[in-house]
């Protein structure tokens, strides 16, 4: 899709981004072996850190629909996300647990998850950039449900689920915005040289570019930024070319303009995917070299770069610190307020669910002390951080940001950025401590009985609880002082440009050409600026700090020796369940299966009530869901549903196999079932019929009932009972005087309506005859069952002893179809008390 002049332009920006990066790599290299000489401590912590939290584990499965564009359907889909955060599509869950290769993988770098028609129309409507679309215009699809889940990108393929409760779509919903959070946090700290390197890389180029503020589609990868790079630059010109020429309604141009800017997208992240692993390829070969001659040069480089760094603050200080004064120092404690508020609530929200958590442990523990109830509640605990459900609560409390007037003025795009990195910060204090909950009990458990276990996990509580205050203390004095300057250096940054930025090239002649690959004069500039601001960030943070506002605590409050220990203890989780349940994982080739993966969030159920369809365990067929182009036949069609007594939801029975033929015929022609009480009812000693209905089938049965003599019964029975008896009686006769008239039209034309292969009595079927008559023909393809071979049967006669009970005198009718009529009666045998069984067939037989 993309064209000849779309390749040079994204060449264009890939090599001017790769100048920008060889240089930015050996500062960054630069800085980091100095840090390692001079060395500089960071804060101590007091929490422990685990390295792999997620190993072995799964955050979440289930199924749902999804709607395909290569079909214009929906389709059931079981959707697996494991520890890297990828949602994978499988076909089913048994596909899944198979390892059947997944239909596709979504990473949700970039996205955003939506729950709402109405916000999407409105995304797609603005990338369009059609000044005739309305917000409330309808979608190009039409959603089965009122639950959807979209994930949207501005530049690559959307993504339509929907599911059928509300309580499954707040699951998903979280579930999705945890995956987005994760990927969005692609670039790894651990790498101090490459990731430094690639961000400043990214920031000069932007401002080369004229723009200086934070960039909400810094998400994911390398490979993914750099493509969301090309992308803001080609996609304008790509609309502004293509969107014009479009055809058609509305809803179509949107559908057609989001495949050609996904197949864009696609092609510019090949490209970009390549070229950075080149350019990485080419620094890494050059580290080597770089990393002996600063090794050899440091002091030197040191010195010559101290005094390029006096000589070009000396030039622009005044400038910053009137800048400063005037437009910079008046709004510091605004921002830092506005800040505070949302994260603090956050990390307060943090505290009071663990806090929760582990009183429910004790409180646990106090009821069964044994080890084994200790491991599973441990092993339950162990992946609360990594909850996307239970966790929400508290990434809810910093979506309240609102840096609405600094958007304009400091050039913040949006406060995503800041939501984001806080929300992350969230879920590692939330690990940390409670990894280091886990350590310290299962430190204790040794040499501890039921009563002292109790006492060792509260005391492990209370330790806990002080230690993240203090590291909560700490984690978000430096996102404050980080976020400030994210804000206001770039800000300063462009009002400085025009007047300071020409002045800059003449000091790189003080610098030595063997120097000048780790000295930059733009990165000095830099660095005056931040450390022109950095005091005032400083002191506004530590006056909040004095004043205990948002329960922060001051620097110079070190928890010193109060676990000299506690870093010794080990950094790997622990394996609760395995060593105190006996349940292990199953591994294959030194991993444990995906499929075998300890899952963190729980299935979706209902409180107390089966879901209608098991939405994370077995999806129903997609007959449940009716098709875009399906109309006015599926909604005739609801009404014929079976519905379950106790949700009160329709249930989609799926087709059987030949053997259960009967049930697809009864649900293609309903049976109404009627009980005749009365026997006044009987017209000319048969059951009256409505007109259409036919006789399909008659079965009278008989039950064994001891006959007593009849001068006991009159001895034992009073009035009132001998006139019932007689009643019964008469509906007898009544019954056997309609079976002996069917049996004479039988035999009258026994073979004039019966069809050649009839349906047995176990639901087989074999083929129609050809001589069926027309007129009762079933369209559904399934004959009525007529046991065309069954034995025929002399009726009883009549002795007049039978008693028959009225109400188990049943009629079952079929309006203009056929009718089935089952006779139920009792009747008294000789005194050997000997069962008699009297069967009689007909087909299609009038009364």
């Amino acid at each position: 899709m993309c064209t000849w002049s779309d390749v040079l332009k994204l060449h264009a920006v890939m090599a001017e981004f790769g100048r920008f990066y060889e240089q930015q790599y050996a500062v960054a290299l630069f800085n980091s072996v100095r840090y390692e000489i001079e060395g500089g401590g960071n804060t101590q912590t007091q929490l422990l850190h685990r390295k792999e939290p997620l190993k072995n584990k799964s955050i979440f499965s289930g199924g749902l629909f999804q709607y395909l564009e290569e079909s214009k359907k929906w389709r059931s889909r079981f959707l697996y996300v494991g520890d890297s955060y990828n949602i994978s599509l499988y076909e089913s869950k048994a596909a899944h647990d198979r390892g059947i290769h997944s239909k596709g993988v979504i990473n949700c770098a970039g996205y955003r998850a939506l729950t709402s028609m109405e916000e999407y129309l409105g995304l797609l409507n603005n990338s369009l950039g059609d000044t005739k679309a309305k917000s409330a215009s309808a979608p190009f699809l039409k959603c089965p449900t009122q639950f959807p889940l979209i994930l949207w990108h501005p530049y690559a393929r959307h993504h339509y689920f929907c599911v059928m409760t509300e309580k499954e779509q707040k699951k998903w919903h979280a579930v999705f915005q945890d995956c987005v959070r994760h990927s969005n946090n692609g670039l790894s700290e651990e790498c101090k040289v490459a990731t430094p390197a690639f961000t400043d890389a990214l920031r000069l180029y932007r401002q080369a570019k004229g723009h200086y503020g934070t960039w909400d589609m810094m998400c994911g990868n390398q490979a993914q930024i750099l493509a969301n790079l090309v992308m803001e630059t080609l996609h304008p010109e790509l609309k502004n070319l293509i969107v014009p020429r479009l055809k058609g309604k509305l809803q179509q141009r949107q559908k057609d303009w989001m495949l050609i800017s996904d197949a864009v997208y696609r092609q510019v992240l090949s490209q970009t995917k390549t070229q950075h692993e080149a350019l990485a390829q080419v620094c890494e070969m050059e580290r080597p070299r770089l990393d002996s001659a600063l090794r050899t040069d440091m002091d030197q480089i040191i010195t010559s770069k101290e005094h390029v760094s006096g000589k070009i603050r000396a030039l622009v200080s005044p400038r910053i610190e009137q800048l400063v004064r005037s437009k910079v120092q008046p709004y510091i404690h605004s921002i830092l307020e506005a800040l505070m508020e949302p994260t603090s609530r956050g990390f307060s929200e943090v505290r009071d669910i663990l806090f929760r958590e582990l009183v429910e442990v004790s409180k646990n523990t106090m009821n069964d002390s044994s080890r084994e109830k200790l491991g599973e509640h441990m092993d339950k605990i162990s992946m609360l951080a990594f909850h996307p459900v239970k966790m929400q609560n508290c990434y809810e409390k910093m979506e309240a940001l609102n840096l609405e007037g600094l958007q304009q003025r400091c050039d913040v795009s949006s406060p995503s950025v800041f939501i984001q990195r806080a929300q992350i910060l969230m879920r590692q204090q939330m690990d940390n401590a409670v990894h280091t909950f886990e350590q310290l009990v299962h430190q204790s458990l040794d040499g501890h009985s039921g009563e002292d276990l109790c006492k060792t996990i509260q005391r492990c509580q209370d330790r806990v609880l002080k230690k993240y205050d203090y590291d909560s203390s700490t984690v978000r004095k430096k996102f404050f002082r980080e976020a400030l300057l994210q804000i206001i250096i770039p800000y300063m940054l462009k009002q400085l440009s025009t007047s300071c930025s020409p002045d800059l090239p003449k000091f790189k002649e003080l610098i030595f050409e063997d120097f000048s690959r780790f000295i930059l004069v733009e990165s000095i500039f830099e660095e005056a600026v931040l450390q022109s601001v950095s005091k005032d960030i400083m002191m506004a943070v530590k006056e909040a700090a004095v004043q205990r506002r948002h329960n922060l605590y001051r620097d110079s409050m070190v928890l010193t020796n109060s676990d000299p220990n506690l870093h010794l203890l080990g950094e790997d989780t622990i394996d609760w369940a395995g060593q105190f349940g006996g349940v292990k994982g199953e591994t294959q080739g030194g991993e444990v299966t995906n499929r075998k993966r300890k899952q963190i969030v729980s299935m979706i159920q209902l409180d107390g009530v089966p879901l209608p369809y098991e939405s994370c365990q077995e999806v129903p067929g997609v007959d449940g869901i009716p098709e875009e182009n399906e109309g006015q036949r599926e909604q005739d069609l609801e009404t014929e549903k079976p519905v379950n007594p106790v949700q009160q939801v329709p249930i989609e029975k799926e087709p059987g196999s030949p053997e259960s033929v009967t049930e697809i015929r009864d649900l293609i022609n309903p049976v109404l079932e009627v009980v005749e009480k009365d026997s006044s009812q009987l017209t000319n000693r048969m059951l009256p019929l409505e007109e259409g209905d036919e006789v399909k089938h008659i079965t009278t049965v008989t039950e064994i009932v001891s006959r007593e003599s009849p001068k006991k019964v009159e001895g034992e029975l009073d009035a009132t009972q001998i006139e019932r008896a007689l009643e019964e009686q008469q509906c007898v006769s009544a019954i056997e005087s309609a079976i002996q008239q069917i049996e004479i039209a039988i035999q009258e034309d026994p073979g004039e309506h019966l069809s050649e292969g009839a349906i047995d009595s176990d639901g087989e079927f074999a083929q129609t005859s050809k001589n069926s008559s027309p007129l009762h023909h079933d369209d559904s393809g399934f004959q009525s069952p007529a046991n065309e071979n069954v034995e025929e049967v002399e009726p009883q006669p009549d002795t007049g002893d039978e008693v028959v009970d009225a109400e188990q005198v049943m009629l079952t009718l079929v309006e203009g179809v056929k009718t089935s009529i089952d006779l139920d009666a009792k009747a008294t045998c000789d005194a050997s008390e000997k069962k008699t069984e009297v069967e009689t067939t007909a087909d299609r037989c009038l009364l």
